[in-house]
């Protein structure tokens, strides 16, 4: 395992200004700096602290990296399940972690994030929230300095493992269990982000069991928006006879523009918040559990730390109905 001193040697400086480079002191040049990064790339180099962990059999530090939702409507249970569930598992196995929101990174080139994060002494990632324009992030992964797991992203390589449930057949799942009960002829879906990893699944098992069962479908971007959700459905909620969405949030904005209109269409989401009980209506969902996924990260986080390889976790699903009285009790 590569030192500090292989590094300096490695770059042609001292052994302190590496130290400077991996604590961002701002008296470096940048030629200097490039120097050092080069060689902490080709050599692999973890600093001491993280070392001196895995040297010992323990797992060293990671960082969870949460991808806030900025432009939701509520407060976000699904990230806040994400982060009790990760915090919770790491004290149980004695690991250090620290969180880390993808806006404290917005500013920071992927020079900047590498050192960032080693001057943390931060081994591995645990990515919730990843997306495809989320390159820099990408960068970091595919660099193999840290290990990495992400949360619904399929990437899967030596250093790096995804934990998801199985994104076509949940959604296949529950639009086969609402066409059951509520035979249609129209569907109007209600897509999330065209950047979003899950949403490649989801939009094939929608298509299809709109093919196989002869149903005409309409796919509109909903950016899993309530609000974007509302507008959408105002506009096109009597032309179709089952609304089906993405994310419970748009689902509860589907549901309210229904309300509206004073019409009533069957209605379904995705993900199973408690928030759902809170609509008004009874509502079918695809429940997943978060917590439990969030745990399963973390001991892929320290399976990766370890030693092993990479690889797919298929986490739980089940298709639930929510209402009001479920979430008070």
């Amino acid at each position: 395992m590569a030192s500090i001193k292989d590094v300096a040697k490695k770059a042609g400086v001292a052994a302190s200004t590496v130290s400077k480079v991996l604590n961002n002191y701002p008296n470096v040049s940048e030629e200097t700096k490039k120097k050092v990064e080069d060689a902490i790339r080709e050599l692999n180099f973890i600093p001491n602290a993280a070392a001196a962990a895995l040297s010992s059999k323990q797992t060293g530090r990671i960082a969870l990296l949460i991808n806030e939702k900025e432009q939701s409507q509520a407060i976000d249970e699904i990230d806040m399940q994400y982060l009790t569930g990760s915090i919770v598992r790491a004290r149980e196995k004695h690991m250090d972690v620290q969180t880390i929101f993808f806006s404290m990174l917005k500013e920071k080139t992927y020079e900047d994030m590498v050192n960032y994060l080693r001057a943390q002494s931060i081994e591995g990632l645990v990515i919730f929230g990843l997306s495809k324009n989320d390159t820099e992030i990408m960068r970091l992964i595919n660099s193999k300095m840290f290990k990495c797991v992400c949360v619904d992203a399929p990437v899967v390589s030596e250093t790096a493992s995804t934990v998801w449930v199985d994104q076509y057949k949940a959604q296949y799942d529950i639009a086969k269990e609402m066409l059951l009960h509520n035979p249609a002829k129209s569907i109007l879906y209600l897509a999330g982000k065209k950047n979003s990893f899950v949403m490649e699944g989801r939009l094939k098992a929608i298509n299809d069991i709109a093919k196989e069962q002869g149903i005409t479908l309409k796919v509109e971007q909903g950016d899993f928006s309530e609000k974007k959700a509302r507008k959408i459905t105002l506009k096109l909620g009597r032309k179709y006879d089952l609304i089906m969405c993405a994310s419970d949030m748009m689902a509860i904005g589907a549901m309210l523009a229904l309300t509206d209109l004073d019409i009533f269409r069957p209605v379904a989401g995705f993900d199973g918040i408690t928030l759902m009980g809170y609509a008004g209506k009874k509502m079918t969902t695809v429940k997943q559990d978060f917590k439990e996924i969030a745990r399963a990260a973390i001991d892929e986080a320290e399976s990766l730390l370890l030693g092993n390889p990479g690889k797919e976790t298929i986490m739980p699903h089940k298709i639930v109905r929510i209402e009001y009285l479920d979430v008070i009790h």
